[in-house]
Parts: structure tokens; C-alpha cells; sequence
């Protein structure tokens, strides 16, 4: 018998509430992640996430296309937030993270999509795109639980997050899935305008660790806790891959699943960067796999045929 995710826990005892009234203080000077744009996001001010008081869902769907752990026979239960912290100029979802649309949704809206999710059979509330979002998310909690929630919840993250907001989230996210772009500040910097992503991604991932530990898979070959890290290979920089990987095996775990990504192609953006104009090459991606290998990880996500099959719609 699983046991029951931590944030019914610190609902029942009135923790849950007092985080939320702590992660809606950030909102007035918003520090709620590294960008620290310090607008008055409750008066409906915006900064770079281009988010005001409320959040804004592109769509939510139960989603096929991520780790086996997370899918199981279900699917994983994303919701799909429009804004972004970090805007990669290689972004995949430019569509969603780099616009304005979405539909604004008040807390109790957000917690009715969240419980949709779980009765359509989903096996965890799947957050996509919620460094901007927390408190919203948060706020919505209490709402959901009252109407049934209670599988995991999983924070899909860049990986530039707040140290402070992290600590804050403790015992709500069942689920840490943050991903790891870049070792070199220079390439985060020219990539993302973020120097600091290095070094604030290593903060995130250490507390993230702390708090869930490794990934803990059920019976059903179904995740339910822990830490899953996800590291998209660049081309022209398959170097920072070792570097990465050395950080997770040293000061994670080597027992860390870990997603080493294959599928990088220039979207939005890259025509303007010449280095990352192309498609990764097969050779990469092995020299890629193998340096992560040598560094000790033993838990490499290895996508089954069935739910790739799935997530492209042929079964």
C-alpha cells in the first residue's frame, strides 16, 4: 500500500495553508525565482515569466510522452502553464512559454483541472513550466484536496529555481523533475540570458534531492516519489554533459534517474545562433551517453516502445 503524498499531511495539520499566505508575500516584490524582476505581480504587474496575479494554462491533457516511471498506464497528468522564467531561445515550447496566451484561472479552477486529471485515470499531477506559478499552484491545493486529490504531484522545471522558494515547497511536491542545460555560465548566458543557471540549478538540485530523495518506483513500475533529472544534449556542447553528470553521481547520488535527451532541433530562435543551427549528431549523443556512464550514473531512462508508440499516436 503506497503511502499517501506528504501534502495531505501538511493540509490536515494547517501547514499547507500557512506556505501559501508565505508564497503570496513573494508575489508583491515577486522573488519567487532568480529573475528577482521585484513588480507587484498582485496588482497584475509583470516581469520576464510575463505572468501577473494569476496563472495562465495553455492546456491539460494526459500525457504519454514522458518517462515511462511518470506515464505507467494512465498517463502523467500536465498542466501545461503559459510564461516561463528562464526563455531559451532553443525553446520547444516557444508557443506556450514565450507568449501571453493561456487562459487565466482562479485557484479553484485550477484545483477542479487538477482532480479532472486524477479521475481520468492520470497517476500524478504532472506541473509543466511552475517556477513562476508556485503560489498559485499552492494556493489551489486546499481546494483540490477538498474535492479528492491525492495522487503525487510533480514539479517539470527548468531547473532555475529560488533556493528560498524550494525550502518553502518542502513536503508538497512528491516529484522533483528539474532539467540541467548547461554547466558553463557563458553558454546560459548566451542561450537563456541567464549567467547564473549553472550555479542556481546545482542549489536547486541539491535541496530537491534533499527533501525527495532518489525515485522510488512501485510495483507497478510507476513512480511515487523522488528525483528525476532530465539533461537535454546540446550540440557544439556535449562536454558540459560529464561536467553534469559528475555534479549528480558527487553530490546527488549515483543512483540518480537521469534522462540524457536525445532529441534537440533548432526551434524558435537557434537560426540565429550558428552552433546550434542543427540537429544533434548520432555520434554526440553516444560520446553524451558514455560520459555520463563514466561518471558513475546507473539510472538511465531508456524509453520503452509501447509509450513511444503512444505519445505519437500509432497505438
Amino acid at each position: 500500500m503506497p503511502s499517501p503524498p506528504s501534502y495531505l499531511k501538511l493540509a490536515r495539520t494547517g501547514k499547507l495553508q500557512k506556505i501559501s499566505k508565505k508564497l503570496q508575500l513573494l508575489l508583491k516584490e515577486c522573488s519567487l525565482c532568480p529573475r528577482l524582476c521585484k513588480v507587484d505581480r498582485l496588482s497584475n504587474k509583470k516581469g520576464i515569466c510575463r505572468t501577473g496575479a494569476l496563472a495562465r494554462v495553455a492546456n491539460y491533457n494526459a500525457h504519454y510522452g514522458e518517462e515511462t516511471p511518470l506515464v505507467g498506464s494512465g498517463g502523467s497528468g500536465a498542466i501545461f502553464f503559459n510564461g516561463c522564467n528562464l526563455g531559451c531561445v532553443f525553446c520547444q515550447n516557444y508557443d506556450i512559454s514565450h507568449n501571453s496566451g493561456g487562459v487565466e484561472v482562479s485557484a479553484g479552477q485550477l484545483a477542479s483541472i487538477m482532480v479532472s486529471l486524477q479521475k481520468q485515470g492520470c497517476h500524478n499531477i504532472n506541473f509543466v513550466t511552475p517556477s513562476h506559478v508556485v503560489p498559485q499552484i499552492v494556493a489551489a491545493l486546499p481546494f483540490a484536496i477538498e474535492k479528492g486529490l491525492s495522487i503525487p504531484l510533480i514539479y517539470n522545471t527548468s531547473g532555475y529555481d529560488s533556493l528560498q522558494t524550494l525550502q518553502l515547497l518542502d513536503g508538497i511536491f512528491d516529484i522533483y523533475m528539474p532539467d540541467f542545460k548547461f554547466w558553463s555560465g557563458k553558454n546560459s548566458q548566451l542561450y537563456c540570458n541567464a549567467k547564473d543557471y549553472p550555479k542556481r540549478a546545482r542549489e536547486a538540485l541539491i535541496e530537491m534531492h534533499r527533501q525527495v530523495g532518489d525515485l522510488q518506483i512501485n510495483a507497478n513500475g510507476v513512480a511515487e516519489k523522488g528525483l528525476l533529472v532530465r539533461h537535454l544534449v546540446m550540440p557544439g556542447v556535449v562536454d558540459e554533459t560529464g561536467e553534469i553528470a559528475g555534479f549528480i553521481a558527487q553530490k546527488l547520488s549515483k543512483n540518480t534517474y537521469v534522462n540524457i535527451m536525445e532529441q534537440y532541433h533548432p526551434c524558435f530562435k537557434a537560426s540565429e545562433f550558428p552552433a546550434i543551427n542543427r540537429v544533434l549528431g548520432k555520434t554526440e549523443y553516444d560520446i553524451a551517453l558514455s560520459s555520463a556512464k563514466k561518471k558513475g550514473l546507473i539510472r538511465l531512462d531508456r524509453k520503452d516502445m509501447d509509450t513511444l508508440l503512444r505519445s505519437l499516436g500509432l497505438i
